[in-house]
C-alpha cells in the first residue's frame, strides 16, 4: 500500500449505513492505496454491482481473522473494525474480472452482517478521525522513531520508498506509519482500531522500539506491503 493523495474524508454524524463487504487477507487504512485484482465471482457480482450505481463506488474492506479469502470452505470471521474503499480505476479484463485501484477513506465498526445475497453487505457505523489527547507531542519521537526503522530496513538490503517529507499532521502520519510497517496482521489491526491518532500513534511508538531490536537481532527482514508493489488477489 501506498499513500493516496486524496485526503482522509473527515467524519460528519455516527450514522448506520450499509456497504458491500470485500474480506481481505490484508488490513486497509484511510488515505492509503489498495490495488486489487479480483477474479472471484461474487466479487465479479459485487463490483458489476457497484459500478453500475452512483458515484462514489464505495465498500468495505476488512480484515479476515480466521479463515480464507478464496475457494471451497471459505468460512470467514471478520474483525469488528473495517475501512471503506472508494474505486478510483476499474479495469475489466477479457475473463469478466477486474484490476482495480481504490482508496482508503473512513473506519466503519460492523454491526450486523447479511450474507443472504452472493456477496457479505454488512450494517456499518463510521467512526470520528481524532487527534486526540497528546498527538502533537507525539509526532516528532514517532517520526524519529520510523525513519530509524527505515534506515535499518535500507541496511538490511531492502527497497524503502522515499521519505524525504513526513506528514507533520498527526492523524495523517499515523496511517502512513501504520500501512507502512512489517507487522502481522493483528497488529495492523490494533493501529487500524486505535481510538484516535495519538493512540496510534503511542502505540506505533511502542511497536518500532520491538521492531528495531529484532532488526538489530536478526540478518533478514521479512516481506512487507510497504516494500512491495504486488496487487492483492481476492
Amino acid at each position: 500500500m501506498v499513500a493516496a493523495k486524496t485526503s482522509i474524508r473527515p467524519y460528519s454524524d455516527a450514522v448506520t449505513d450499509r456497504l458491500p463487504i470485500f474480506p481481505l487477507g490484508a488490513v486497509l487504512f484511510p488515505g492509503l492505496v489498495l490495488p486489487l485484482r479480483v477474479f472471484e465471482e461474487r466479487y465479479r457480482l459485487l463490483m458489476n454491482d457497484l459500478l453500475a450505481g452512483e458515484e462514489p463506488h464505495l465498500f468495505g474492506v476488512v480484515s479476515i481473522e480466521l479463515g480464507h479469502e478464496v475457494g471451497p470452505g471459505s468460512a470467514q470471521r471478520l474483525a469488528a473494525v473495517g475501512c471503506t474503499a472508494e474505486v478510483r480505476d476499474a479495469q475489466e479484463q477479457e475473463d469478466g474480472g477486474y484490476e482495480v485501484v481504490t482508496t482508503g477513506g473512513t473506519r466503519f465498526r460492523i454491526e450486523d452482517v447479511d450474507d443472504s445475497l452472493a456477496y457479505l453487505q454488512a450494517d456499518v457505523t463510521m467512526l470520528p478521525e481524532e487527534d486526540g489527547p497528546g498527538a502533537e507531542s507525539a509526532v516528532a519521537p514517532v517520526t524519529s522513531m520510523f525513519r530509524r526503522y527505515c534506515e535499518r530496513l535500507v541496511a538490511h538490503g531492502a527497497e524503502v520508498a522515499a521519505l524525504d517529507e513526513l506528514p507533520a499532521d498527526p492523524l495523517s502520519l499515523s496511517y502512513l506509519i501504520a500501512a507502512s510497517l512489517v507487522l502481522d496482521r493483528s497488529d495492523k489491526q490494533r493501529l487500524l482500531q486505535a481510538e484516535h491518532a495519538a493512540a496510534r500513534l503511542r502505540l506505533e511508538y511502542e511497536l518500532l522500539r520491538r521492531e528495531n531490536l529484532l532488526l538489530e537481532a536478526f540478518p533478514t527482514v521479512p516481506g512487507s506491503e510497504f516494500l512491495s508493489k504486488g496487487i492483492s488477489p481476492n
